[in-house]
């Protein structure tokens, strides 16, 4: 089996057809790359049927976009205390839907009904599953773990509000597009998901968010508990919750605006780009 630390999924200028590619650390993810092109994961680590192409445009890395994405609340004791929220003793989950799933440079086009509803950013470590799993222990899981990305739980947050929702998470984050994953996969030997390593957010270049990747729930944990009875499919994202500073207790007066660009960055994984476009 070939070993890989990156990969990247991506349309091909040639054929127009969706293709895995292997890309060092160090290698800069951009369009207009030339790369050796193959079907699926399993077909790159197997090194079968590769094919000469060039990055047309970057997908989200996870290899079945048609499952829910797992989403994890309250897992930074800073965010916790800037909402004034005892910390769980388990972590808080909801579903996004498999339409939430976006790309890496899309353009995120927000509906009317969030426009007015304070659309939120939340920069996340994003975790996508080997699988599938059910039921396993914490010492288990690094198996189970395909790579990591990073996500953006994009979010209409007044509809978070307990008086109208009963405190339930989903509408105010399952619109579609509402989740982009991207730009690349890491594989979990490159990469270990705790401080000091940090995960920063800017919106037009301001830092928003900054903080290390301090978890209450560390990935082991999140992914053992959701797995307890559960199955969880093969190519499963898992976002990990996200730091203080979202937009809602950040600054209440200044949400996302039509046209704003998100970044979340966490390294070496690299930076997922995005621009807000508001729905006329």
């Amino acid at each position: 089996m070939a070993f890989w630390d990156s990969l990247i999924r991506f349309t091909a200028s040639e054929d127009k057809e969706t293709y895995w590619a292997e890309l060092h650390l160090h290698t800069h993810v951009e369009l207009g790359l030339e790369v050796d092109g193959f079907s699926s994961i399993q077909a790159l680590e197997n090194g079968e049927g590769s094919k000469r192409v060039t990055v047309k445009k970057l997908l989200a890395p996870t290899p079945n976009p048609a499952t829910p994405i797992y989403c994890i609340g309250l897992n930074y004791r800073n965010h916790a205390e800037e909402a004034k929220l005892t910390p769980p003793s388990c972590p808080p989950m909801w579903f996004k839907p498999a339409a939430a799933l976006a790309n890496h440079g899309d353009d995120i086009l927000f509906p009317t009904v969030a426009h007015t509803n304070f659309p939120d950013f939340e920069g996340e470590l994003t975790v996508i599953l080997r699988g599938p799993i059910k039921s396993i222990a914490k010492e288990d899981v690094i198996s189970s773990i395909l790579g990591y990305t990073i996500g953006n739980d994009l979010t209409a947050r007044m509809f978070q509000d307990p008086k109208r929702t009963g405190g339930q998470y989903t509408y105010a984050k399952a619109f579609d597009a509402f989740a982009p994953l991207g730009p690349r996969l890491v594989h979990p030997s490159k990469f270990t998901p705790s401080a000091p390593t940090s995960v920063t957010t800017r919106v037009n270049g301001k830092v928003v968010q900054q903080s290390p990747l301090d978890f209450i729930f560390p990935v082991a944990e999140i992914v053992s508990y959701l797995s307890q009875g559960t199955t969880l499919p093969y190519g499963s994202a898992i976002m990990t919750g996200t730091p203080a500073g979202v937009g809602w207790f950040q600054d209440p007066q200044t949400p996302l605006h039509d046209g704003d660009v998100v970044e979340v960055e966490i390294q070496p994984i690299g930076i997922l780009r995005n621009r807000i476009l508001f729905e006329r």
